[in-house]
């Protein structure tokens, strides 16, 4: 059962389903409309919704005119247990990347690319304290 719930705006929930489950691991949970799905992985809820332009739920605009959309730098992390591995073969399946893999303290990531531009962190710990789960 997901704990944490995360809303990616998308510009085609259609095309993000796809991308989600075949590259990530996710699976589709609901999908009650072109515009909106729910899908899961582990302990992660993942809201996908199309920018709407009217009060049709995450999408909507806002009071002030403003309207949701896609990008940012926001991000949620999904733990690999080899990162390099990992970007070969989502580069390799035509996955864009927002970086090359960046040496930090605590673990080494890359930054990828839903297909809306939605950024999503691949960590690979190099130190226990910084695993997303222990290992028994």
């Amino acid at each position: 059962m997901a704990t944490v719930q995360v809303r990616y705006i998308v510009d085609d929930v259609d095309a993000a389903i796809a991308f989600y489950c075949q590259h990530l691991g996710f699976s589709e949970v609901m999908h009650p409309s072109p515009m909106f799905a729910m899908l899961s992985r582990g302990d992660l809820r993942l809201v996908l919704s199309q920018p709407a332009g009217q009060n049709l739920g995450g999408g909507s605009t806002l009071a002030d005119g403003r309207m949701p959309e896609p990008g940012g730098w926001n991000r949620f992390a999904i733990e690999v247990t080899d990162l390099a591995e990992t970007v070969e073969r989502l580069r390799s399946a035509g996955v864009r990347f927002r970086s090359d893999i960046i040496q930090g303290v605590g673990g080494n990531q890359a930054l990828v690319e839903d297909p809306s531009g939605n950024p999503i962190e691949l960590f690979q710990p190099l130190r226990a304290e910084a695993r997303l789960a222990p290992t028994n």
